[in-house]
């Protein structure tokens, strides 16, 4: 699959799974001028933003591997874009990533939920 495609069919994957685990979408694809985020979900009175990351491969590692410091820091500063455009500001958030691997049908093979997944470094 190429590397759009993956993507995409991550999301859509963890869309579902999100919603299976009691979630409500609220957004996705949420853009600022710090970055975007891929979906925005609420549980339980909690704002969460969720990074999704799909791979079709480990051939470089795991798909939570692939976060990187610079990625974290970009989420954080589109969230309190969010927020803050938003005026939510008092309102409780996280954010969580989602982990798909495909296998090379297409087919989730692994799909992983990694909450409050960007804390203190």
């Amino acid at each position: 699959m190429k590397t759009r495609a993956t993507g995409q069919l991550g999301e859509k994957l963890a869309q579902n799974f999100l919603k299976k685990r009691g979630y409500r979408i609220v957004e996705t694809n949420y853009r600022s001028r710090d970055g975007e985020v891929d979906i925005i979900v609420s549980k339980d009175g909690i704002l969460v933003f969720v990074e999704v990351r799909a791979k079709s491969s480990r051939t470089f590692g795991t798909p939570e591997e692939s976060i990187t410091r610079r990625k974290k820091q970009k989420l954080i500063l589109v969230a309190q874009d969010y927020v803050q455009t938003h005026g939510m500001q008092e309102s409780p958030w996280r954010i969580d990533f989602v982990a798909v691997e495909l296998d090379n049908t297409g087919k989730a093979v692994r799909i992983e939920q990694f909450e409050d997944a960007v804390g203190e470094e």
